[in-house]
């Protein structure tokens, strides 16, 4: 069985020689690692499950400006603090909601296609996913802050909806692109929970952004590919309603949050689940032996009848001792030696 069938029965729920599993980084962490492990070849040495290209927009650095990123819809983003991954936006590219001219890009189709192709070239026996990062919410308040997202979800409903509209048709565009390849699945980043329920209310979720996800992960299933849904915080509330509209694996899959074994006994039949192993609090602050130990319960439980892709919670962030990303690794790869 090679790495593409097994996240492909874990996605159908069906039990895998062994729990597939993915470790990505973050570029501090990624360095860090590079030189405890001895060169920054060290991540194909990892044995990961899923490889896929996500598009977020990013053009590429501002001349004369370093740190600074400039990406497809205008908004600049600082790159010079803490967040070296994404950044801070500068300054909204939409003051006013009510009174706006603002116009979206174009696709730049040739630049993706060429990203998508080397991505492709590299794939090895991997699951392929294509993506869009920023997806619905993100969008929306990376060009008008979040602040004035969510007031206008009270104050201005029509004039948002048209804004999540055009995000909306602007992504199927890129999903076109996408589904040109032969993925596997498709990725939709967007994140709507907070440490305890969803930013905006449920109820909010149900009447500006759900409409949108259900067309986005239409196009998807009618193509015939997995949904993946990556949301950081409390979705609980909204499983159903992901789904509803054909949601096949929920990631990420936060303990601090969610009872695991609960919410595997309840939605396991229809969800699967990427992620589980904590990085706010398991990585950075646990001693080496029980990150085995924790990471060795999270596949007995999450990994029965299948609906499991083990990983970390987030991309490793800089926090985490090098010891405790080796232990954690030493689990996942162990599983190999057993066939």
């Amino acid at each position: 069985m090679d790495r593409r069938e097994r996240v492909i029965m874990a996605l159908k729920h069906k039990e895998t020689d062994i729990v597939p599993f993915q470790m990505d980084f973050t570029s501090d962490e990624y360095h860090k690692m590079a030189k405890y492990w001895g060169g920054n070849d060290f991540f194909n040495t990892i044995p990961n499950h899923l490889h896929g290209h996500a598009y977020n927009g990013f053009r590429g650095e501002i001349d004369g400006k370093p740190g600074y990123f400039i990406d497809d819809f205008g908004v600049e983003w600082n790159r010079t603090g803490a967040d070296k991954d994404i950044g801070v936006i500068t300054k909204p590219v939409i003051t006013s909601i009510e009174n706006t001219n603002y116009t979206f890009p174009k696709v730049n189709v040739g630049r993706l296609k060429k990203e998508i192709q080397v991505t492709y070239e590299t794939k090895q026996d991997k699951f392929f996913f294509g993506g869009i990062g920023f997806s619905m919410f993100e969008r929306a308040w990376s060009l008008m802050s979040m602040e004035e997202t969510l007031i206008s979800m009270i104050l201005n409903p029509n004039e948002l909806t048209k804004l999540l509209e055009d995000i909306c048709e602007y992504n199927l565009k890129v999903m076109d692109i996408y589904l040109q390849y032969p993925i596997d699945g498709f990725y939709f980043g967007d994140d709507w929970g907070q440490q305890r329920g969803l930013i905006m209310g449920a109820s909010n979720w149900r009447m500006f952004i759900k409409p949108m996800m259900e067309k986005l992960y239409a196009k998807a299933k009618n193509a015939g590919k997995f949904v993946l849904q990556h949301s950081c915080g409390d979705n609980l509330e909204i499983f159903p309603d992901l789904i509803d509209i054909g949601l096949d694996c929920y990631q990420t899959f936060q303990p601090e949050i969610y009872d695991i074994e609960k919410v595997k006994k309840e939605f396991g039949n229809d969800l699967a689940f990427w992620g589980g192993i904590s990085t706010q609090q398991l990585l950075p602050k646990s001693h080496p032996d029980e990150v085995r130990s924790e990471v060795k319960r999270l596949l007995e439980i999450l990994g029965k009848n299948g609906g499991y892709i083990a990983g970390p919670t987030h991309a490793i962030p800089p926090d985490v001792p090098e010891e405790n990303v080796v232990a954690m690794f030493e689990v996942l790869t162990n599983q190999l030696s057993k066939y």
